[in-house]
């Protein structure tokens, strides 16, 4: 028997990619079916954390390691959706315009023998004071949709940003450098 391989509980093509980036190849990739819904008054970092552990958890496998995480945008102690429709996008977008707001990136390690080892990565990123034409233009490109605070760091929304100050991989989905230190901690052999 080999050594154990590693499912990817998440249907983000983004975090897939992202992993890809450190040589591993997951044997299975799908999303966790959880719910989602944060609990009346949960802080943003615990709640990102409790989503990828819970993600984690639900797609537990006896025979691999099992990665899973969760990326929160954050306006102070606010939990900005993942925008669905326009209105959210729009409503977020105006939120996010010329301010700072902090972009958790949970990550969680199921090993085979039952063990969960966690990290965060915390990102700062300020948008520009955007105009009505620039939230237009960008909502009609369609990056927004499904995105955590209506935007896609990897996509156009990155010429909006003035600045950033962490992980840009965690503001896209997966925090590299906090999943290799993660993996390498639980013994499991990297490409």
């Amino acid at each position: 028997m080999g050594a154990p391989q590693l499912i990817l509980a998440s249907a983000s093509p983004r975090r897939r990619e992202l992993i890809s980036r450190l040589g591993v190849e997951p044997v299975r990739v799908g999303g966790a079916d959880i719910d989602e819904t944060p609990h009346k008054g949960e802080l943003p970092r615990v709640y990102a954390q409790r989503m990828a552990r819970e993600k984690a958890l639900a797609a537990a496998d006896a025979d691999a390691f099992v990665l899973a995480g969760d990326t929160v945008v954050a306006c102070r102690r606010r939990i900005l959706p993942k925008a669905e429709d326009e209105a959210t996008a729009r409503q977020c977008l105006t939120l996010l315009s010329g301010r700072r707001h902090r972009v958790l990136s949970a990550i969680a390690l199921r090993a085979p023998d039952g063990t969960v080892r966690e990290r965060l990565s915390e990102t700062q990123v300020r948008f520009k004071r955007l105009s009505d034409a620039e939230i237009d233009a960008y909502i009609a490109g369609g990056e927004w949709h499904g995105k955590a605070g209506g935007y896609a760091i990897q996509g156009s929304a990155e010429g909006l940003i003035a600045w950033i100050q962490g992980s840009h991989s965690g503001v896209v989905g997966l925090p590299l450098f906090e999943t290799r230190a993660l993996l390498k901690s639980a013994g499991f052999s990297l490409g």
